[in-house]
């Protein structure tokens, strides 16, 4: 746009007989006299006292002018100040038109008045109806006027039907009325079968504040909890029941009763021998003060045991009884698994008797259910990458246990590599190597001639069967099988399908 701008200026200066070269600067100039200027006629009156077109002469400079003035764009120069003195001077003229609305009209009032000219209006065409049948019952209406008849008994109707739901809903008793006049002969079938309509009407309304007073009042009587949760033992105990003894015999028959003192088993001490009696079922059990002197000797431990002998729940729960975490010290306990550091977290927690989150945690990405009072603390293995980061030679640690380490991740190998740093830096931290099915030789050399500890037998036997010819279909045939184990087998098996 401004390109075009100065080819027109430069022609049309041409055309007046500019008689000196015309350069950019000339140009420019010219322009921004235009911008500067409030009317065509000060930059006439520019031109001639500067002798920028001597040439010319003044209708030709005042046309020029007028051109270049309206071709020329220019910023709205508005006051600042004049602009907001007219927004406000708009705003209270706008203010001026509003009127405040008197004290006693609140919604109660209007309410009642509305009702009133409601009553008043249909009292009034129910008159008017009246005497026009009076005066019109011979005549024959026409049909504008049959019209506004029909509409009028529609307002009549509705508003007697206002009337009577209203002396329904009355907090007063009513006597009722007969509906069947029997000296008149004449039945009202309206009322008659009104009685079989009356619990379809509309509930008298609530008023907003006594609705929020009601849905207080129900929140604050919730019970929070889990349906499903299994009722206690304990019953209510009411003032009419008769209490009995149970050695109700009289002492001159001489029958000596027998009166059973033991008293019933709880259902919290009958869970905890049951675990108890679980741990003393998996294969660690006859070894841990064999295990507990082994740590205690060595400061690096390789632990080989098979699937399902305790060696991720029970070992870390032997230290801890031992003494490892009396200073305030915390015990850490790789997993490989998000799923298996949560699960092996809740099941200690379980056996402890403690709340998972408080002695016992685990600690995943995304996800750290631990506290101040955490000793037992399961985690991923990028978890202990980062608590790397944060505490190199993990001085809050007193026994580190890497877990499932046959597997070998890029994260354990890792590991591997930074806790032999941090257990020759650190004689007092305990590291402990565990696995299933690890070659212990080339570990036991890794870690400077670790001594290796194995724990023989199984919880459970397991027997291995292969498929003598490929399957098409491996979802079928897995299905198939399980059922045929679980009809065939005579005890109660659990299995696990991979």
């Amino acid at each position: 746009m401004a390109s075009v701008l100065k080819t027109w200026v430069g022609e049309k200066l041409r055309s007046l007989g500019y008689n000196s070269t015309t350069t950019e600067l000339d140009i420019a100039h010219i322009i921004s006299a235009s911008k500067r200027c409030s009317s065509p006629e000060d930059l006439a009156n520019q031109f001639v006292d500067t002798g920028m077109l001597p040439s010319c002469d003044e209708t030709s400079v005042s046309q020029f002018a007028h051109e270049i003035f309206a071709r020329v764009e220019r910023k709205n120069r508005t006051n600042v100040y004049v602009q907001r003195e007219r927004e406000a001077a708009l705003l209270a003229k706008k203010q001026k038109t509003y009127t405040l609305l008197e004290a006693d009209e609140d919604d109660n009032n209007v309410q009642r008045r509305a009702a009133r000219v409601f009553e008043e209006t249909g009292a009034e065409i129910k008159c008017d109806i009246e005497e026009e049948g009076h005066l019109f019952e011979v005549d024959k209406l026409t049909e504008s006027e049959q019209r506004e008849l029909r509409y009028k008994k529609e307002i009549v109707d509705l508003v007697s039907k206002k009337q009577w739901s209203e002396e329904e809903a009355a907090d007063v008793y009513r006597i009722p009325e007969e509906y069947d006049n029997f000296e008149g002969g004449n039945v009202n079938q309206k009322k008659r079968f009104s009685v079989t309509t009356q619990r379809y009407r509309d509930e008298r309304e609530i008023h907003p504040q006594q609705a929020w007073e009601q849905n207080q009042l129900h929140k604050a009587t919730l019970h929070f909890g889990s349906k499903d949760r299994k009722p206690t033992d304990y019953q209510f105990v009411f003032e009419d029941q008769i209490d009995f003894l149970k050695a109700a015999v009289m002492d001159t028959d001489g029958v000596s009763v027998n009166v059973d003192k033991q008293q019933p088993t709880s259902e919290s001490s009958v869970k905890k021998s049951k675990l108890n009696e679980d741990r003393k079922d998996l294969p660690i059990y006859p070894y841990k003060d064999a295990l507990l002197q082994a740590v205690q000797d060595h400061q690096v431990l390789i632990i080989v045991g098979e699937t399902g002998s305790g060696k991720t729940t029970q070992i870390p729960q032997y230290l801890h009884e031992a003494g490892y975490t009396k200073n305030g010290e915390k015990i850490g306990c790789t997993q490989p698994r998000r799923v298996a550091a949560m699960r092996v977290a809740a099941r200690v927690s379980h056996e402890m008797r403690v709340k998972l989150g408080h002695q016992v945690g685990y600690s995943i990405r995304f996800e750290d259910c631990t506290s101040e009072k955490t000793v037992l603390k399961y985690m991923t293995d990028g978890m202990l990458l980062r608590e790397f980061l944060r505490e190199p030679d993990l001085a809050s640690y007193s026994v580190i246990m890497v877990d499932e380490a046959h597997e070998r991740t890029l994260s354990t190998d890792i590991l591997f590599g930074l806790v032999k740093d941090v257990a020759r830096a650190r004689p007092d931290l305990k590291l402990l190597i565990s696995s299933a099915t690890l070659d212990a030789e080339k570990f036991s050399d890794y870690f400077d001639c670790a001594p290796i500890f194995k724990i023989p037998g199984r919880r459970f036997p397991i027997d291995i069967h292969h498929t003598k010819a490929p399957i098409a279909d491996y979802v079928d045939a897995a299905v198939v099988t399980a059922l045929q184990i679980h009809a065939t087998q005579p005890q109660v098996i659990f299995i696990a399908l991979f």
